[in-house]
């Protein structure tokens, strides 16, 4: 079968989506999961867009050993210049041009006319084809551009020295036979074609990414650049998940195959929603809470007497874990350790020690501990950083219609106490560690779910604060749902 590239842009499109930027630690941990679901190419970031970008680039670049990585550039000399520098420790690179082809985007964004574009294109290709291992261009807005004129652009990227050719679509306005008709124009009209590998970057405005995306597949794109969870811009990005599993489940339809490691999809699934505060909404397609639950009764019956009758895709191929009970409080660290390597996590002695602990505080609240809760535990928020606030304890006093509570934190080497009245006892909490913080912090959003069934489960809160104009998620894992919520609350202050 031919080789289908996937080229992941979690941390550079998917950390445009609001509430959704990442601290460098977390973009590395992302990076070390993309790598064991066997990405082809991770794009780290636009590094010259700022010093933390510029940064966590570095830092990908010189994490990752097993795919290549990319950086973003527009088309000029400086951002080439500081993309290269980035990538220096890269095992392999990739620098990203884009410029925009369509006639609304160099009329009113860029004031160009067309030959002026062209020949930016030439320009910044040929510079940077030196600098990396692959140059990639994308015409941004490709779906709107003329297509005589997407030819020229395409043969003169071609020609400076470009081997990958983006398509996207960059407010997502196309339906699935319109890009599968824009690969077929470019493969069939533009010299030298069959030298580069044509990429499909769909977004996910009127939900037809990952559609649009394997329309281009079928039409010969052989690259498809996508996100995890299909977080991005607005609406967001083609999902990683759904993108690959649909080309393994129909391997006989679409011809083609990708390197990925099936088995990781959950865990780096649930990885970005614990870092970027989000839940996975149940109904969504593959790693969803419902993607495998079956309700009707004539659904259950037939799953029962074959698997097949009703899923297409199993559980264990994209690494959901099972809802078995594992491990008590009187399993031993040793047992722990071996149990975390049988379900497929590779953490060092410091944060297995670290873990233990909390496995074992959990243990002591709850009779069993399943899969489930454990991997509640290891993508939990506020582990392995130094904290502005840490939680020392709370105190709660709640009747019908009003609450108080008494927060202690821990920060700069001190308790500090604060207490506040609030409309319940979350609401209270959250005034009373504004009022330790000496700040007010608006919450922009909250929401909480459990972890497993049963009056003993865990409950995890996500909330999306903002501050003087920095917005940050936060997450928490918590047998007490009050206790998790104010963890998540002071996960995302620490963020900020």
């Amino acid at each position: 079968m031919d080789k289908l590239r996937i080229f992941d842009t979690t941390l550079r499109d998917g950390e445009q989506s609001p509430g959704c930027s990442m601290r460098i630690d977390e973009k590395i941990e992302i990076a070390r999961q993309l790598e064991k679901l066997n990405v082809d190419v991770i794009e780290a970031g636009f590094a010259v867009s700022s010093q933390g970008d510029w940064d966590s680039v570095k830092a990908v670049a010189e994490t990752v050993k097993n795919c290549a990585v990319c950086s973003l550039a527009r088309a000029n000399a400086a951002d080439i210049d500081a993309a290269a520098a980035a990538l220096s420790g890269a095992a392999r690179s990739v620098i990203h041009i884009f410029l925009a082809t369509s006639p609304l985007h160099m009329q009113y964004k860029l004031k160009m006319s067309p030959e002026r574009v062209l020949e930016k294109i030439r320009e910044s290709v040929r510079y940077a084809r030196n600098l990396a291992a692959e140059v990639e261009f994308s015409a941004e807005d490709a779906s709107r551009t003329e297509r005589d004129f997407l030819k020229k652009v395409c043969e003169t990227a071609l020609l400076a020295g470009a081997r990958t050719l983006n398509m996207p679509d960059t407010v997502g306005y196309r339906a699935p036979q319109e890009m599968y008709g824009l690969v077929r124009f470019l493969r069939e009209n533009v010299a030298g074609i069959e030298h580069a590998v044509i990429s499909a970057h769909n977004h996910n405005d009127l939900g037809m990414a990952v559609a649009n995306s394997l329309a281009m597949v079928s039409a010969g794109a052989r690259q498809v650049e996508c996100a995890v969870n299909g977080i991005g811009e607005r609406a967001g990005n083609c999902a990683l998940e759904e993108v690959v599993m649909a080309v393994k489940t129909r391997a006989a339809y679409f011809g083609v195959e990708t390197r990925i490691d099936t088995r990781e999809i959950y865990r780096a699934s649930s990885l970005l929603a614990s870092v970027v505060g989000t839940r996975i909404p149940a109904n969504k397609p593959v790693v969803g809470a419902n993607a495998f639950a079956h309700e009707s009764g004539i659904h259950q019956h037939g799953v029962l007497a074959n698997p097949e009758t009703y899923e297409i895709m199993s559980p264990a191929d994209v690494g959901i874990p099972e809802n078995k009970i594992v491990l008590g409080k009187h399993s031993g660290k040793h047992a722990f350790s071996e149990h975390l390597k049988d379900m497929g996590y590779h953490v060092s002695d410091g944060e297995i020690a670290a873990l233990f602990v909390e496995f074992k505080a959990l243990a002591d609240k709850k009779k069993y501990v399943s899969d489930q809760d454990i991997a509640a535990l290891l993508t939990g928020g506020g582990k392995a950083r130094d904290l502005a606030f840490v939680l020392a304890d709370f105190q709660i006093a709640s009747q019908k219609g009003a609450a108080r509570a008494e927060i202690a934190l821990l920060t700069g080497g001190q308790t500090k106490r604060g207490a506040s009245a609030g409309d319940g006892p979350i609401d209270a909490a959250f005034r009373a560690i504004d009022a330790i913080a000496g700040r007010e912090f608006e919450l922009e959003s909250y929401d909480a779910q459990s972890v497993t069934g049963g009056n003993d489960a865990q409950g995890v809160t996500s909330v999306r604060l903002r501050s003087d104009g920095q917005t940050a998620s936060g997450r928490g894992v918590s047998t007490d749902v009050v206790e998790s919520a104010i963890l998540a609350y002071l996960d995302a202050i620490n963020k900020i």
